[in-house]
């Protein structure tokens, strides 16, 4: 075979190859190259969180003794970091109101059922296994909720022990979970713009990188005008996760 044989024989392998790839894309989905995606960044971060973990420590206890920082897993000072794009100081801040807050409003280490009678007779949330990721996912009827005489501060008590009772659930390996809202029968009823705020607070305070994403559906016209008040007050990061989908769209469950 010649030497130009040779090349052009090279060249059409490389074209095939490089078709082959391109096919191989084509039918990666979005949340293919999502996951692809947030696999790569948690590696190329593994490292440098890894490093920060032990000054972030220093820190908590530094500033405040009775911390109990040391009680305080690897990988959840790794998620106060990722919240705030691994700057120690800010993750150090956060973390410390963290444990300040668990110890006043979580005292006894765990919220019961019996601190929430009158959230838990609406019957409005539900545990309903995880999505293909292993993510556990957990239901929301919109409808069923309303301001009950218990009033914010058991409201806020029902969220912690609904984000503690998911987190609970998480398979090894896995940091967060899906929420879905079924807002299908939602009306002003049912509207309730301190307690969507206080639950989003304790969201994003104090379960940090804990959210994978928020699906809403069956959600009325009427719906949007709370949406527009609560919007301003949902971070940025927090913003990307939340999604208006079709019934028909929601994660195929396991269990």
């Amino acid at each position: 075979m010649s030497k130009a044989e040779e090349r052009r024989l090279g060249s059409g392998l490389n074209s095939i190859s490089m078709n082959r790839q391109e096919i191989m894309e084509s039918k990666e989905t979005t949340e293919d190259k999502e996951t692809r995606r947030e696999q790569q960044d948690n590696m190329k971060n593994n490292l440098m969180e890894q490093t920060k973990i032990p000054q972030v420590r220093a820190i908590v206890e530094r500033q405040d003794p009775s911390s109990k920082v040391a009680e305080v897993d690897d990988l959840t000072i790794r998620r106060f970091l990722r919240a705030r794009d691994l700057d120690i100081g800010k993750a150090s801040s956060m973390l410390l109101r963290y444990l300040k807050w668990r110890r006043e409003f979580v005292p006894n280490g765990s919220v019961s059922l019996l601190e929430t009678p009158n959230e838990v007779a609406q019957n409005k949330m539900f545990l309903r296994g995880s999505d293909k990721k292993g993510r556990p996912i957990t239901v929301i009827l919109g409808a069923r909720h309303v301001q009950s005489k218990g009033g914010l501060e058991e409201f806020k008590r029902f969220v912690v022990y609904g984000f503690d009772r998911i987190c609970s659930r998480m398979p090894p390996g896995q940091e967060k979970f899906v929420v879905i809202g079924d807002l299908e029968g939602w009306g002003y009823a049912n509207s309730d713009i301190h307690g969507y705020l206080a639950a989003l607070s304790i969201l994003q305070e104090y379960y940090p990188e804990r959210l994978a994403k928020v699906l809403l559906v069956h959600a009325p016209y009427i719906f949007m005008a709370v949406w527009k008040i609560v919007y301003p007050f949902i971070d940025k990061n927090t913003r990307k996760k939340v999604k208006y989908v079709h019934s028909s769209c929601i994660p195929l469950t396991k269990n």
